[in-house]
């Protein structure tokens, strides 16, 4: 097996080379740079920081805990990756610098102003910039100043030539979360200066009551492990423990220090000294530049042609204007497709169903939501036309829990049945759940998704919804909702598959039937879509069943432990990756079943943490137009040549080539082939 840290950085590798390729629009590639930022940034607040930790623990029990890998060796491997990582990142970044200079825009630095423009920064700096600075002396400061999580800080120096020993220190945050961290130049627009060296343009002006002959400014950033650490305090409620364990967080110990790698040795080993950061912990020297994730928000300049066009969502081809939702739904399972569909429909079919004086319930699960939730809008709307309406809220969605208190505290205001969750899991599943009186008896219309019910990530995110009356799925989505209410009543299921009670036992299964249809001389196939697999089990499962003729394809996105076309081991097994304009994030298991084939739609992927700890749920797909689509759609994902890497041993993200000579893009074609 391949260590799922070591797959993860392969994986952010991948989106690296979506910034490093010419195809992309220079804009995207940018905001590319951005996406693999802000992923390394939550790499190493949850998972450096959880090997950090594990490796306190040492000997075979912390080996244990990685999956057999040695945390130390773990923690060597991405330390050099992640370097080798950086200085690739740092010549894509001058790259696109020349490329946009070449379409006349220029990023340029504080040495680069004329000096009119500097007049203007200087102007913007008095305005807007010197009023959020909060500039602290470190040399009589008896205690360090607490350094943010994600905060870019700089760290000046201020020199004299006759004193050379004596240099003052000083710590500025840039006030990127006040202030956006680009500053067009007006006329033109084609001038952008980040907000880093707008202050250090202006340096003098801020300690203009120093004598010093020179002065510097070096950029340096810590992240801090976001791990929560729950209380077990049974006299606490869990909104009072995820509250003052958030508060924890932000104080979290440090697990990074980036730093500009011009900054002197003396002045990186004072830094380090007062933040307690050892060279074991592998300070890590990069640019002059931190925090790429503000690329992601990196101004347009009006200039579409630098952008990926914008692809207009489509219109379901069985769903009208002006026709309920539910009585379609009632005679027809849909399938939509995000981002291609538009997710109007989800909200759509919430809100119709908060106005439908038929309707007595709903019941929902939620985990991440859009910022300003269409969601709850409809839900608050239901409550208020006399609905009943359950919310089964999960307050450890990490980096969300601050956001989900605060929309399970709206909720439950409005008078919502909100429900934190299920002790001891993360209820993870995406359900929903409406009941509606009809002719003295009670219908049930069920979602079944790979998604969020969020609205801003289903324009990035590849999911898909599920939207059925069919009695095998409602009844049993009813009885999952029901678990969630009572935990002590986990439900039997013969329909969905269901963590962490059925999951695993029936996925094994469905996997031993294809080995069984294949000895018997019938025809056997596995093709599974997933973001992630890493469970030792279901990995040696899928060894076995290629080993006896089973032919599996496998779509991961990210981390991937398993390790294909390994001689007498894995060389009936094949695995690509797709990272491209949206984010894959469906999971589609497709067993071949002797000519029957059985799909399923799961919000879970294949790892020890969906199977065995967390509240999952995967729906079998009975319509047969809706599997043949689902079918088409993995075929036109399986033909990708453009945006499609092979997944191997050695982690080269090579990308694939297929016999077929025209370029096979899978979202284009997906886009063209729901049209």
């Amino acid at each position: 097996m391949i260590n799922r840290d070591l797959s993860w950085l392969s994986f952010n590798d991948r989106v690296l080379q979506e910034a490093e390729d010419e195809n992309v629009p220079l804009l995207e590639r940018l905001m590319f740079l951005g996406i693999h930022s802000s992923n390394r940034d939550e790499f190493f607040r949850v998972r450096v920081a959880t090997i950090k930790r594990i490796k306190k623990i040492g000997g075979s029990k912390a080996k244990a805990m990685l999956g057999g890998f040695d945390p130390g060796d773990v923690l060597k491997e991405i330390q050099q990756h992640i370097i080798h990582q950086q200085e690739r990142f740092e010549q894509i970044y001058e790259t696109i610098l020349k490329e946009l200079a070449l379409k006349g825009i220029f990023i340029i630095n504080e040495t680069q102003l004329s000096p009119e423009q500097g007049v203007i920064v200087r102007n913007y700096f008095q305005e807007q910039v010197l009023p959020n600075l909060v500039p602290i002396m470190l040399d009589n400061t008896p205690k360090f100043p607490y350094l943010k999580d994600r905060g870019i800080y700089f760290f000046v120096a201020m020199t004299q030539k006759n004193n050379p020993k004596k240099i003052r220190h000083a710590i500025i945050e840039i006030p990127t979360d006040i202030l956006s961290r680009f500053f067009v130049l007006p006329k033109e627009k084609k001038y952008i200066i980040l907000l880093d060296d707008i202050i250090r343009y202006c340096l003098d002006d801020i300690f203009f009551n120093f004598e010093y002959d020179s002065i510097n400014a070096y950029t340096i950033k810590i992240t801090r492990d976001a791990e929560l650490d729950i209380e077990q305090d049974v006299t606490k409620s869990l909104v009072k423990k995820v509250s003052e364990s958030i508060k924890r967080r932000k104080s979290g110990a440090p697990v990074r220090l980036t730093f500009d790698e011009t900054m002197p040795k003396e002045l990186l080993s004072f830094i380090m000294k007062r933040i307690k950061f050892s060279k074991e912990d592998h300070p890590i020297a990069g640019g002059r530049y931190h925090n790429f994730v503000d690329f992601i928000r990196f101004p347009s300049l009006d200039k579409p042609d630098l952008k990926y066009k914008i692809a207009k969502p489509l219109q379901h081809r069985d769903l009208l204007p002006k026709t309920s939702l539910l009585n379609f739904i009632k005679q027809k399972d849909v399938l939509l497709c995000f981002p291609y569909q538009s997710y109007h429909y989800i909200v759509d079919v919430l809100r119709e169903a908060s106005v439908d004086t038929k309707v007595r319930s709903i019941s929902i699960t939620l985990y991440r939501l859009g910022k300003n939730s269409h969601i709850v809008n409809t839900l608050l709307n239901a409550i208020k036309n006399g609905k009943s309406v359950t919310v089964i809220i999960e307050l450890q969605a990490r980096f969300d829990e601050e956001a989900n208190i605060r929309w399970a505290n709206k909720l439950n205001e409005e008078g919502a049945r909100v429900i934190y969750g299920v002790p001891g899991l993360k209820a993870h599943s995406k359900l929903f759940l409406i009941t509606r009186s009809e002719h003295g008896k009670d219908i049930h219309y069920a979602h079944i998704g790979t998604g969020n019910f969020n609205e801003d990530t289903a324009k990035l995110y590849c999911d898909y919804s599920l939207l059925t009356a069919d009695k095998r799925i409602t009844e049993e989505v009813m009885r999952v909702f029901h678990f969630y209410i009572d935990n002590y009543k986990p439900g039997n299921y013969k329909h969905l598959i269901v963590s962490p009670i059925y999951m695993r036992k029936r996925f094994l299964q469905l996997i031993s039937k294809e080995m069984e249809n294949v000895k018997n001389g019938h025809e056997a196939w596995l093709f599974l879509k997933l973001n992630s697999i890493t469970d030792a089990e279901v990995i040696q499962k899928l060894y076995d069943a290629g080993n006896a003729g089973v032919k599996i394809r496998m779509i991961v996105r990210s981390i991937c432990s398993l390790v294909p076309g390994i001689k007498q081991l894995s060389e009936n097994i094949e695995v690509i990756s797709i990272v491209d304009r949206y984010l894959e994030h469906s999971r589609v298991l497709a067993f071949c079943n002797n000519g029957e084939t059985k799909i399923y739609l799961s919000s879970g992927d294949w790892m020890a943490r969906n199977l065995d700890f967390r509240s999952e749920v995967a729906t079998p797909v009975y319509n047969k137009e809706i599997k043949k689509q689902l079918l088409d759609i993995l075929e036109l994902q399986w033909a990708d040549n453009v945006k499609a890497r092979v997944v191997d041993l050695d982690q080269t993200n090579t990308y694939r080539h297929t016999s077929i000579k025209h370029k096979n893009r899978s979202q284009e074609n997906i886009y063209t082939y729901l049209s």
